[in-house]
């Protein structure tokens, strides 16, 4: 059936829609596509940096609970290559709490919940210490004990076998992860480490906690020396 000229696409009621109209609405459907699509970003960055934002505070939270133990912060990772090794901190061996333990057959250390050891011959070349502070130490009226502040952390924030000058170690990170794929700081898909630095540069009195986020090619600087959330910032490593 033909009507001016254009063909008539039939429905089951018997109407139906010109190739013309038919065109009209696809080009709609993609002018509003084209609109949908950045506001649907746009949400799913605020979402991941208030959840970025969220883990940070959690961590926040134990490293002012560790400093009330200890009258200090956490040491940053003491080793020369600052730039790359604030990548690999100690802060989850630390906020962890540590005990005395046989690991491959040697001396070590492993977390108070048992989940994951390292060899004390490994510690000075993953950290450029020598032990943890948050360590069970001594026997009977001398033993100092070790204390979690990590409990009912999220399984997501923690990360093994990241490979730290050689030694396989444990790491916190962010749940959301990069999330691009193009932004791997540790050569690992998806994995984003918490930073840290004590003392602080931008806080020198306390430490300095961050993470950048990569979203839609767009670096998201979440941090513990400003609430606003810096976009591309060069002023930290």
């Amino acid at each position: 059936m033909r009507t001016n000229g254009n063909t008539k696409l039939k429905t089951g009621g018997g109407l139906g829609f010109t190739l013309v109209e038919l065109l009209v609405v696809i080009s709609i459907i993609g002018v509003l596509a084209g609109f949908t699509i950045p506001v649907l970003r746009s949400v799913k960055a605020v979402q991941y940096k208030k959840v970025a934002r969220g883990e940070l505070e959690f961590i926040e939270t134990a490293l002012e609970n560790y400093k009330a133990k200890f009258g200090f912060y956490p040491p940053s990772n003491m080793n020369t290559n600052a730039a790359f090794f604030q990548l690999l901190p100690q802060l989850y061996y630390e906020l962890s709490g540590m005990e005395a333990a046989t690991v491959g057959g040697a001396p070590g250390f492993q977390t108070l919940d048992g989940s994951t050891s390292i060899k004390a011959v490994d510690v000075p070349s993953a950290y450029g210490v020598s032990g943890f502070i948050n360590c069970t130490k001594g026997s009977g009226d001398d033993d100092i004990k070790a204390k979690n502040f990590l409990t009912g952390i999220r399984q997501k924030q923690v990360y093994n076998l990241v490979t730290n000058n050689g030694v396989a170690t444990t790491v916190l990170v962010t749940s959301v992860g990069g999330p691009d794929d193009s932004y791997q700081p540790l050569i690992t898909s998806g994995l984003n480490p918490i930073r840290h630095r004590y003392p602080g540069i931008k806080n020198p009195g306390s430490y300095d906690l961050w993470v950048q986020l990569s979203v839609n090619g767009k670096n998201h600087l979440i941090c513990n020396w400003t609430r606003q959330v810096p976009i591309n910032d060069t002023s930290v490593p």
